[in-house]
């Protein structure tokens, strides 16, 4: 295969990609860009990244050898139910307590996100403090997702936003019409 650049320099020219003088070439100009770019005066911890002629050292990118593997987390069903048990008994928005009694595992952040998909809402502040039972938290994800699709604004299991307001306006016609 021939390209027309000339990977070196820029300069456009007839190169084979197969030849070993192409990729000999290919491995000198990324030797010189680590040699240029790789190693910071400013930042000592980089010294190590690269030896002396450009070549990756191995040994820096691997995980330090005190280091943890961290534990796998799957969200399940139980996980679910607690989390619909937090909302009812804490309410939306108290997810550290939630996080603290319920689900120890997973951060108040965790919770916050996984709480977005469950309510089927990316802005969770109307529903602050707001304590549904699972049919309430139900009736919401539905409600959510019926705006969002009629707009088209539901995104990644989600209602958002629109820059022009229907959003927040169906929102609030809802609400006052059948409150959560």
């Amino acid at each position: 295969m021939v390209t027309p650049i000339d990977i070196g320099t820029g300069a456009e020219s007839s190169v084979d990609v197969a030849s070993s003088e192409f990729w000999a070439q290919k491995q000198e100009w990324i030797r010189t860009m680590r040699q240029q770019f790789s190693r910071r005066p400013e930042f000592p911890e980089t010294h190590g990244m690269i030896d002396d002629e450009g070549a990756l050292n191995q040994e820096y990118f691997q995980p330090p050898k005190d280091a943890h593997p961290s534990v796998e987390r799957k969200w399940g069903d139980e996980e679910k139910r607690k989390l619909l048990e937090g909302i009812e008994k804490y309410g939306i928005g108290h997810f550290r307590e939630i996080s603290e009694s319920l689900l120890p595992n997973w951060s108040p952040n965790d919770l916050r996100m996984k709480s977005i998909r469950v309510v089927g809402r990316q802005n969770l502040q109307l529903y602050k403090g707001w304590r549904g039972n699972i049919a309430a938290v139900q009736r919401e994800y539905e409600r959510n997702k019926e705006i969002g699709l009629r707009f088209g604004m539901w995104k990644g299991g989600a209602l958002v936003y629109d820059d022009d307001g229907h959003v927040l306006k169906a929102i609030e016609e809802s609400n006052r019409e059948n409150p959560p």
